[in-house]
């Protein structure tokens, strides 16, 4: 009945991390680009169930029996979201695989796959928040109308120039396992250790995807699916709790025994 006890405590913490992380990717449902959570369980550790022979005084295995249920990770689901036709130059999605590469203020790099891009302080074609491109691609000040090419040639009209002057390469970082990435917030992701060692190519190219400027990536989160998974997880919890329950009833009960 102790086992009982704390089986069942297991699912129900199982369960709060579930409803934990569907709240969190329903409430990221309108955020441009952002990729649902999902948690993996796994059984924890077996252990042998052993009876009395009553007859023989020996002690006969029978089997083993579960001790609960973990919590094995919480990974990204990294499938496409619609795109949203914006009609802003600097809205830039990757219409298939890929991620564009950013510099952050520590002089590390992060991943992002949200193409809200902006011109910063610096005159850099940076990512939403500032954190500039890889590439370094410099926007001159007098620059009338940006072009993001699908295969990521940056150009820009500008004064006294009438054709377009070719500013820049966008490149997209393609990673083994884009799954094992760490988010870190704001539409970023670092590299880690299950996730592989970036490589880099021309959208387009490699399995990358093309840029589509214009446009932006909705996120992947869909609210049905989403709420058939919050109800599934609140029932979840509820039978874990009846386990709790009967097993605190069944140990009352043994306490209550007179001689």
């Amino acid at each position: 009945m102790m086992d009982a006890l704390y089986i069942g405590a297991t699912g129900m913490a199982a369960q709060q991390t579930t409803v934990d992380t569907i709240s969190n990717n329903l409430a990221n449902v309108n955020t441009p680009a952002y990729k649902k959570s999902r948690v993996s369980f796994e059984d924890m550790v077996y252990r042998p169930v052993v009876s009395k022979n009553i007859i023989d005084s020996v002690d006969q295995p029978e089997g083993k029996r579960g001790t609960g249920v973990g919590v094995l990770g919480v990974g990204k689901l990294f499938t496409l979201g619609d795109l949203k036709k914006t009609d802003n130059p600097l809205d830039v999605s990757i219409n298939g695989q890929g991620f564009l590469e950013v510099i952050m203020p520590d002089g590390n790099v992060a991943f992002t796959r949200a193409g809200s891009l902006e011109v910063n302080r610096d005159g850099l074609l940076s990512a939403a928040g500032g954190n500039p491109l890889k590439q370094m691609i410099r926007v001159p000040p007098d620059t009338a109308n940006l072009i993001v090419d699908s295969n990521g040639t940056v150009r820009a009209n500008v004064a006294n120039e009438k054709a377009p002057v070719e500013l820049g390469q966008l490149e997209l970082a393609m990673f083994p396992n884009p799954a094992g990435m760490n988010p870190i917030g704001e539409n970023l992701y670092l590299a880690s250790e299950r996730s592989g060692d970036p490589f880099f190519s021309k959208p387009g190219e490699d399995g990358t995807g093309v840029l589509a400027q214009g446009y932006l990536e909705s996120s992947n989160v869909k609210l049905v699916e989403e709420m058939i998974n919050l109800m599934l997880a609140q029932r979840a919890y509820e039978v874990n709790a009846k386990v709790v329950q009967a097993a605190d009833d069944l140990l009352a009960m043994s306490n209550n025994l007179r001689r």
